[in-house]
């Protein structure tokens, strides 16, 4: 007979030797959140991701997604450096590129998943054959509703998993398993009353406390959007190219967070300081080889020219940006052509400094 209590400790502490930050322990009854869910799909607060409404209650019932789930070991790794104020830089500079920092270094599926794999190895060690599986961002799993009910932390305004000493720039990963694990107590809420992350929202994507609009939502429009990005957004965007940090780099418990650094997440390509216009040259092998190992693939070489041409849309006029624009301006692809034409519609309005 194994000791639970004892395993579970073990558990946490092996993930630690792993590289994980923090893990915990649920049962995974998620009947509250799969209301949410299903109201929000409801009011197609999805957009076209037709995959999160994919799959039935599976989202969230682990046990009906992997039988013989008992208990979800919930993980999460660090991937945010101390970078608010560069950040901030970026986004004021026009001329500069703006990429979510989770997506800056190695793409974070394959290191969350080499290493649950490896915590699973050694559970097996320890208890002989089991049942589980590991998700990372991967399947229909509910994985904010996880990590909280695990202690992680609570799920904040901005729909990200904030805790009190980490903030909200961690990845979050999962093994499904059968083992009857003693569970940890869920994460209460600290929000209180502050609504920085709803105030600053571009778009006004977080529509209310807790509600994410995906149809208005930067990270949606610029990484998961197939089509074209509308016009109301296009200047909203600025010159973030994949995805939006706004609603974290204002949070006031990332302020206060302690970072972690992760040689794995470090830039690549010098992303964090790269040019618009330089970025907007890579033909599609470039684009392939230089973002290679990393999540910025999903956009595409189609989607990464789009976000780029409404960010030089959105630049100061400048002889240099409108020379880039032409250079796309007969693109095979029609999304591109489209959104180069409103991007020098834009700058010919423009004075040149």
């Amino acid at each position: 007979m194994h000791d639970w209590a004892a395993l579970a400790a073990d558990i946490k502490r092996w993930a630690g030797e792993l590289g994980f930050q923090q893990a915990g322990i649920s049962a995974g009854t998620l009947a509250r959140d799969e209301a949410h869910l299903q109201d929000w799909l409801d009011r197609g607060h999805h957009a076209t991701m037709d995959w999160m409404a994919r799959h039935g209650r599976k989202r969230s019932r682990p046990a009906e997604l992997v039988p013989g789930t008992l208990r979800v070991i919930s993980v999460r790794m660090d991937y945010g450096v101390d970078d608010d104020a560069a950040c901030w830089a970026t986004l004021a500079d026009g001329s500069r590129a703006y990429i979510a920092r989770y997506a800056l270094g190695r793409d974070y599926h394959k290191v969350l998943r080499t290493r649950l794999q490896k915590l699973a190895d050694r559970i097996g060690e320890v208890v002989g054959s089991f049942g589980y599986r590991a998700f990372v961002d991967s399947a229909p799993v509910l994985e904010r509703a996880l990590a909280r009910d695990a202690g992680l932390g609570w799920i904040g305004k901005n729909t990200c998993v904030i805790n009190t000493q980490a903030g909200s720039w961690f990845f979050l990963g999962e093994l499904y398993t059968d083992l009857p694990l003693p569970v940890d107590a869920p994460a209460s809420e600290h929000c209180g009353t502050c609504t920085r992350c709803i105030d600053i929202c571009p778009t006004q994507a977080i529509v209310a406390p807790h509600r994410l609009d995906a149809r208005r939502c930067i990270s949606y429009l610029t990484i998961e959007n197939p089509g074209a990005i509308p016009l109301e957004f296009r200047k909203p965007l600025g010159n973030r190219i994949f995805g939006c940090d706004d609603c974290q780099l204002v949070c006031p418990w990332n302020k206060f967070a302690v970072r972690h650094h992760l040689p794995d997440f470090e830039p690549r390509n010098g992303l964090d300081t790269a040019g618009l216009v330089e970025l907007f040259a890579w033909e599609e092998d470039e684009f392939l080889r230089r973002t290679e190992g990393s999540a910025i693939r999903r956009t595409g070489h189609v989607g990464w020219l789009r976000n780029i041409a409404v960010a030089l849309g959105n630049a100061a006029a400048s002889p240099e940006v409108v020379a880039a624009l032409q250079t796309c301006a007969a693109h095979p692809s029609a999304l591109v052509r489209e959104h180069v034409a409103w991007a020098l519609e834009e700058q010919a309005g423009k004075t040149v400094a």
